[in-house]
């Protein structure tokens, strides 16, 4: 429980359909913010009168992601912590102590849905039912779960999940994944968590409560460098290839632009700039560190939809196994500022098949 609206009327949802509830927090870091949503999240665990534990993970957090987002910075590409937040943290050890305290499952508030537990109805016998769910989602002989997306386009969280495997898979609930944001702001109303609706929604990134350029200045060195054009003309200096990203067009410091980030040249240290917006579109890209989510490589090469970012329309692709390790996706159509270190999905339909690095 973050303390804000969607894991609120998740809880008030299990609840309701007969599952013991116990909400936890994840305390992540010693941040204003944090300190106000736990006490958020623990008013509403005492609304829905139900159990409320505080794990720390402020350590492991740090650990396993700040100083995995610091290092890929510095390495210059732009990586996106949510996503190794969801793997190692959320659903890797939350739900270890998960099923340490006995749980049957554990459950989010992100807007996706599985196979096994798409459509949330409540049985008549709310506490066979329950037992009913925990047995098919573990006996031996279950087909595979699909992570699939969730029913409000504009709010499909799925992207954010690629690195998930069968084994989590089995043992999550997500009681908000059939309903719209506004459906679910209609239940906050039903289950007297109405003020949950007025609370201003996270910041992008919640370990960073500046902006990322300033974040990035006050954890990593300079490294000053030229900027050039694409014809290697030198046209200025940049403190440090980390504070820019592919496609960016404001604080460059460049007189007589627009310009934008076109490339990052790690081994010379060169910022590469264009003026035409029409260079940053490309066909063609490879990918590391691939998960299919099924377990299994599909048949290859797989047509797909692929989604580069994740407030981007899906575009119909192709993959393609180069090496043992390494995919190349083609797209039908180019595609602006595809971006080192960010995260390629693959989807067939609603179906969620996997993902992977931009390299």
């Amino acid at each position: 429980m973050s303390g804000g609206l969607d894991s609120s009327v998740a809880a008030a949802l299990l609840k309701k359909g007969g599952f013991k509830v116990v909400g936890v927090f994840l305390k992540l870091a010693d941040l204003p913010t944090f300190k106000e949503n736990e006490r958020r999240a623990k008013r509403i665990a005492k609304i829905l009168k139900i159990p409320f534990l505080v794990l720390d993970l402020r350590k492991e957090f740090k650990k396993r992601i700040v100083d995995y987002f610091l290092k890929e910075n510095k390495r210059g590409l732009t990586p996106n912590p949510c996503v190794v937040c969801n793997k190692e943290i959320k659903f890797g050890l939350l739900l270890e102590k998960t099923l340490k305290l006995n749980a049957d499952f554990m459950a989010t508030g992100h807007y996706a849905r599985t196979n096994f537990f798409k459509n949330f109805t409540i049985p008549s016998n709310s506490e066979g039912g329950r037992r009913k769910l925990a047995f098919f989602a573990l006996v031996k002989n279950l087909q595979k779960i699909k992570l699939m997306k969730g029913r409000d386009k504009n709010k499909d969280q799925s992207y954010f999940l690629w690195m998930l495997n069968q084994k989590q898979l089995k043992r999550v609930l997500f009681p908000i994944g059939d309903y719209t944001r506004k459906e679910v702001e209609g239940l906050a109303k039903k289950f007297k968590l109405s003020f949950l609706t007025k609370v201003p929604k996270s910041q992008e990134i919640c370990f960073i409560e500046i902006t990322i350029e300033d974040f990035l200045k006050r954890y990593l060195k300079t490294k000053p460098g030229h900027i050039v054009d694409a014809n290697g003309k030198i046209l200025e200096k940049h403190e440090g290839l980390y504070f820019y990203t592919i496609g960016q067009r404001k604080g460059i410091g460049l007189s007589g632009g627009p310009y934008y980030v076109l490339n990052k040249d790690l081994k010379r240290n060169l910022l590469i700039v264009t003026k035409n917006e029409n260079d940053l579109y490309k066909k063609e890209l490879s990918v590391k560190k691939v998960n299919w989510i099924s377990g299994k490589e599909p048949k290859l090469p797989l047509k797909v939809k692929a989604k580069i970012r994740y407030r981007h329309k899906a575009s119909p692709a192709t993959a393609y196994k180069i090496l043992n390790t390494k995919y190349k996706i083609l797209l039908s159509s180019p595609q602006r500022a595809i971006t080192p270190g960010q995260s390629i999905v693959f989807y067939r339909g609603q179906e969620l098949l996997g993902g992977g690095i931009i390299c």
